[in-house]
């Protein structure tokens, strides 16, 4: 697939991006070469090939879900500037 300077303009525009005048060609060739590549890879024929998540076949080694340690809400809240119902109470950040 190959890109123009003016595809690569309102693709700039719609990434929010400034770029240039001169860069797009540049910007062009590089992103055609990328798409180029993707086209490539889709054109693989992937039949018969399991999917992998990850590159090697090992189980993920999980811990228990157990409390370790012991609840200090209390003893945190008791310190706390300002304390409501549980809640700790933050100053308005967005107005």
């Amino acid at each position: 697939m190959s890109l123009g300077p003016a595809e690569v303009a309102k693709i700039a525009h719609l990434a929010r991006l400034a770029i240039r005048e001169k860069d797009a060609p540049a910007y062009a060739r590089n992103l055609s070469a990328i798409l180029d590549l993707v086209a490539q890879m889709n054109a693989v024929d992937t039949t018969g090939v399991a999917p992998m998540a990850h590159p090697l076949d090992m189980a993920q080694r999980l811990r228990a879900d157990e409390v370790a340690e012991p609840n200090q809400r209390k003893h945190f809240q008791a310190i706390a500037p300002r304390v409501e119902a549980g809640l700790y109470l933050v100053p308005k950040v967005i107005e």
